[in-house]
């Protein structure tokens, strides 16, 4: 099926582009006038219900130097959304026999087994919840996309000890998450995660997500513009008079010098700057670097929203899903996070109705605020990707079109 722009029946309100069904005018309206107010300089969001796009939105600007707008195909680097798709090509191992969730790691990487990693297990370590959260090596963004610094790498995974008792405690392993589910995957399958995702996932279902992304895609790009520090700075000010907040919380970690939450986010070494550049794009960067149009995210999703399966082809069985449909871990105040959270065979599962009514939902959030989220309670596939990114833990922008798109008249009433 081509990933060409949807043409459903209600043009959408401007300044947006594009189109969405009936019933689908809160979210239609929530997006436009999130463009209308300048609260997202360019943005798109893209859904499907049970396995028909309902909306296919975007508007705004790509680069406001070029002064380039913001297209149905405008693609842009999802941070840690590229978790999420991580999480999808792990499943889908395990689906097929490859990969024992409750197995040691070190069965399928021996070197894994060092510092007292022996007995930690596949969903122990990416239920975030192994204590390897951060490094102890010092590396930079530029040893992880180098070839000739993979064995660099690899070292400071193996000889990096746990935090604490692997299952006692959770906290996000903001960046090793990826680091250590990239040489995972490779042992196992014998190739890459982005490989094996475009062939046995994203060309199947014509969904323009890349973990490691073609020149020829380049064009595509959309420019990220981080906060600025005066913006920071107002964030968190309100967060203290409103009594605390996940962000000030984290802000006041962050400034420690030991703490979990400086050490998780500060190695490897880079800034986010750096994912505006080509070298990060044409990266593997398992925890980061994928990119996509909000079309492509949605796609990616289908078969998860829907047993499975998508247009009569299995992609993972129905009880390899069941399992994340609960939660498998979860704390009331995650070490790095500082919010309530869990995750189920590598996926977020958020407190509800955060992205969703119904816990059985599942997808990663990325910095800044992109979201690639499945309900498969609903059959609810949903990509979402914008370059002004949000300071916040969670982006107000991401949360109130999840709220406007469950307000939307096909998707009230009893659970199915």
């Amino acid at each position: 099926m081509p990933a060409s722009a949807a043409k459903l029946k209600n043009q959408a309100p401007g300044p947006a582009s594009g189109t969405y069904a009936d019933g689908f005018e809160p979210l239609a309206g929530r997006f436009a006038s999130q463009l209308r107010s300048g609260a997202e300089v360019g943005a798109a969001v893209c859904v499907f219900v049970r396995g028909e796009c309902v909306a296919d939105l975007w508007g705004g600007v790509a680069d406001v130097g070029a002064r380039r707008p913001w297209a149905e195909d405008t693609r842009i680097v999802v941070f840690s959304v590229t978790k999420g798709l991580a999480a999808i090509a792990l499943n889908m191992l395990a689906d097929r026999g490859a990969l024992d969730w409750d197995a040691p790691v070190a069965t399928y990487w021996p070197g894994f087994a060092r510092a007292g990693k022996e007995r930690v297990t596949v969903r122990t370590l990416f239920n975030h919840r192994a204590g390897l959260l951060a490094l102890d090596v010092p590396l930079t963004l530029g040893d992880c996309i180098r070839e000739n610094r993979a064995d660099v790498v690899r070292r400071a995974l193996e000889e990096q000890r746990p935090a604490w008792s692997p299952g006692t405690r959770q906290a996000y392993h903001a960046l090793t998450f990826g680091m250590y589910a990239s040489e995972l995957f490779r042992r196992v399958a014998g190739e890459s995660i982005g490989v094996f995702l475009q062939r046995e996932l994203f060309d199947p279902l014509g969904s323009d997500a890349r973990l490691g992304t073609p020149a020829s895609l380049d064009s595509s790009f959309a420019r990220l513009y981080p906060p600025t520090a005066r913006a920071r700075i107002e964030d968190l000010v309100k967060g203290v008079l409103e009594g605390g907040s996940n962000e000030t919380r984290v802000a006041r970690e962050l400034v420690r010098r030991r703490s979990l939450v400086r050490r998780a986010f500060s190695n490897p070494r880079g800034r986010i700057g750096d994912y505006n550049e080509v070298p990060a794009r044409r990266a593997e960067l398992a925890w980061a670097s994928a990119t996509a149009s909000a079309r492509g995210l949605a796609r990616a999703y289908l078969p998860f929203a829907s047993a499975g399966s998508f247009q009569g082809r299995a992609y993972v069985r129905a009880a390899t899903l069941e399992p994340i449909h609960s939660r498998q871990s979860w704390s009331d105040r995650d070490g790095v996070l500082q919010k309530p959270i869990g995750w189920s065979q590598g996926f977020v599962k958020e407190e509800t109705p955060v992205f969703s009514p119904n816990p059985e939902s599942f997808g990663h959030p990325g910095i800044g605020g992109s979201l690639g989220w499945c309900d498969p309670v609903r059959e609810v596939a949903m990509g979402y990707v914008m370059n002004r990114m949000d300071g916040r833990v969670r982006s107000p922008r991401a949360l109130a079109l999840c709220r406007a798109l469950h307000t939307c008249e096909p998707l009230r009433g009893p659970r199915p």
